[in-house]
C-alpha cells in the first residue's frame, strides 16, 4: 500500500516569495552588460514567464526605459492590444500619475469595420488608438497585426507613440512584426522570435510604472 505523502504547506510570506524569486533570476541570469533599469524590465519578465530564453531575446532600444518612464510620469495613455494585457496591468501605481489603460479591440465600431473591410479587428482597433491619442505606451502582447498595422502608421506619420511594446506571440508573423519594429527609429522593447504574449506585455509596463514610482531612490535596491 502506497504510504500518503505528508504535505506540509508553504508559509512564506508573498513578498518573501517574490524577493527569493528575484534572486533566483540574478543569480541564474549570471552576467550581462544592461543597465540596473533594463535589468529590471527583464527580470519582471522572466519572473512572469519562467523562461530565461525568452528573457535573453529581450531586445531595448536605448531610450525605450527613460520614454516609458518619462510618459508614465507625464500622464500619457496606455494602449493594450487585448483586454488580458489591460487587466493584467497594475492600476493603482499608473492611477497615481494619472495614466489610464485603454483597449479598443471589443468596441462595436471596430467589430463592424473590420467585418465590412475584412480586416482583423487589432488593426482597425491600432487605427482607432492613433486616431483618439496622442502619444502614450502600447503595449501588444497578443496580435502581430496590431503591431504591424501600428508600425505602418507610424511610418506614415499618422501615429507618434513615446514607447512601443512590441512582444505578441504566434507563429504567423510575430517574429517577422518584431523584426520590423526594429527598424524603427522610436523607443520600443521588445524580444527576438515566436515567443512573447500578454503576461510578457503586462510584466514590461508594470516594471516601468514601478521604475517611475521609485525615481530617484537610492537605496541600492536592484529589485524593481
Amino acid at each position: 500500500m502506497t504510504q500518503p505523502i505528508d504535505f506540509q504547506p508553504v508559509t512564506i510570506q508573498p513578498m518573501e516569495i517574490e524577493e527569493k524569486s528575484f534572486a533566483i533570476i540574478a543569480e541564474e541570469y549570471g552576467s550581462h552588460d544592461l543597465s540596473r533599469e533594463q535589468f529590471a524590465v527583464v527580470q519582471r519578465i522572466i519572473h512572469a514567464t519562467a523562461d530565461f530564453e525568452l528573457g535573453r531575446s529581450v531586445v531595448l532600444h536605448p531610450r525605450a526605459i527613460a520614454a516609458g518612464i518619462t510618459a508614465i510620469r507625464a500622464g500619457r495613455p496606455i494602449i493594450a492590444d487585448v483586454q488580458m494585457v489591460q487587466v493584467g496591468i497594475s492600476k493603482p501605481r499608473l492611477n497615481r500619475f494619472g495614466c489610464d489603460v485603454h483597449v479598443h479591440i471589443s468596441d462595436s465600431d471596430v467589430a463592424k469595420d473590420a467585418k465590412e473591410q475584412e480586416i482583423t479587428r487589432a488593426i482597425v482597433a491600432m487605427r482607432k488608438a492613433t486616431r483618439m491619442y496622442t502619444g502614450g505606451i502600447y503595449a501588444i502582447g497578443n496580435a502581430p497585426t496590431a503591431l504591424l498595422e501600428l508600425i505602418t502608421l507610424v511610418k506614415a506619420g499618422l501615429a507618434f507613440p513615446d514607447l512601443i511594446i512590441g512582444v505578441p506571440v504566434g507563429f504567423v508573423s510575430a517574429g517577422e512584426s518584431k523584426e520590423e519594429l526594429l527598424k524603427l527609429d522610436i523607443p520600443y522593447i521588445t524580444n527576438q522570435g515566436r515567443k512573447g504574449g500578454s503576461p510578457v506585455a503586462v510584466a514590461t509596463v508594470n516594471a516601468l510604472s514601478l521604475l517611475a514610482d521609485r525615481m530617484g531612490d537610492t537605496s541600492g535596491d536592484s529589485r524593481v
